[in-house]
C-alpha cells in the first residue's frame, strides 16, 4: 500500500511542478504570453485540457503505463500554459502562501480519507452532483460578473473539493485491496488528485490571494 501511495504522491508532485513551473515561464516571457492569450490559442487550450481529462480518465487503464505518464504531463504542460494568468493577477509572495495553506489542507483531508473507517463511495454523487452545479453558476456568473456570487462559488468549491481529497485517497486504498497495484493505478490517483489539489489552490487564491494593482 505504501509503494502504491508513494508512486501516486510523486507523480502527483512531478505533476505540479510542471504546471506550476510552466506557468512562471510563460508569464515572464511577454512574446510567450501574448502567443497565449492574445488571440484564439487561449480557447484552443481550454478545451484541449478539457479533451485530455476526459480522454485520460476514460482510456488510462488501457494505456501502457508509459502512454500513461505522458498523457499525464502533457495535461500538466497544458495545464500550466494557461496558469500562467495567476502570476499575472496575483502577488507571487501570495501565490507561495496559498500554496502552502492549499498543501496544509490537501494534507489534513487526505490523511482523513486514508484513515478513517467511514465508507466515502457514498459520496461520489453528491461530489459529482455539486461539482457540476459549480460549473454551471461559474459559466452563468461569466455574463453577471458579480463578485459576491464568485465568493460563494468559490466557497462551495472547496467544500466540494475537499471531499473528492478525501473520496480519491480511499478509493486509491480500494484499487490496492482489490489487488489493483499497478503503475496506471498510481497515474490515474495522481491525475485526481492534483485536479484536487489544483482547483483547491485556485479557489484559495481567489479569496484570500493578494491581487496586483
Amino acid at each position: 500500500m505504501n509503494k502504491l501511495m508513494s508512486k501516486t504522491f510523486l507523480w502527483m508532485f512531478l505533476g505540479l511542478i510542471v504546471t506550476f513551473m510552466t506557468g512562471y515561464i510563460v508569464a515572464i516571457n511577454e512574446n510567450m504570453l501574448e502567443t497565449v492569450f492574445g488571440g484564439p490559442l487561449f480557447y484552443i487550450l481550454i478545451i484541449l485540457e478539457l479533451v485530455l481529462v476526459i480522454f485520460f480518465s476514460a482510456r488510462v487503464h488501457k494505456m501502457q503505463p508509459t502512454t500513461a505518464k505522458i498523457c499525464f504531463l502533457l495535461y500538466s504542460f497544458v495545464s500550466g500554459l494557461t496558469f500562467s494568468s495567476i502570476f499575472i493577477a496575483f502577488e507571487l509572495s501570495s501565490i507561495m502562501f496559498v500554496f502552502l495553506i492549499a498543501a496544509l489542507v490537501f494534507a489534513i483531508f487526505g490523511a482523513l480519507g486514508y484513515f478513517t473507517k467511514i465508507d466515502l463511495s457514498k459520496l461520489g454523487t453528491i461530489l459529482f452532483m455539486g461539482l457540476i452545479a459549480i460549473i454551471i453558476c461559474m459559466i452563468v456568473n461569466m455574463f453577471l460578473s458579480n463578485s459576491t456570487f464568485d465568493l460563494i462559488i468559490s466557497i462551495i468549491a472547496l467544500l466540494v473539493f475537499f471531499g473528492y481529497v478525501a473520496f480519491d485517497i480511499q478509493k486509491i486504498k480500494r484499487y490496492y485491496e482489490a489487488g489493483i497495484d499497478s503503475e496506471n493505478v498510481a497515474i490515474l490517483g495522481a491525475f485526481e488528485l492534483y485536479l484536487d489539489f489544483i482547483n483547491i489552490f485556485i479557489h484559495l487564491l481567489q479569496i484570500i490571494g493578494d491581487a496586483k494593482d
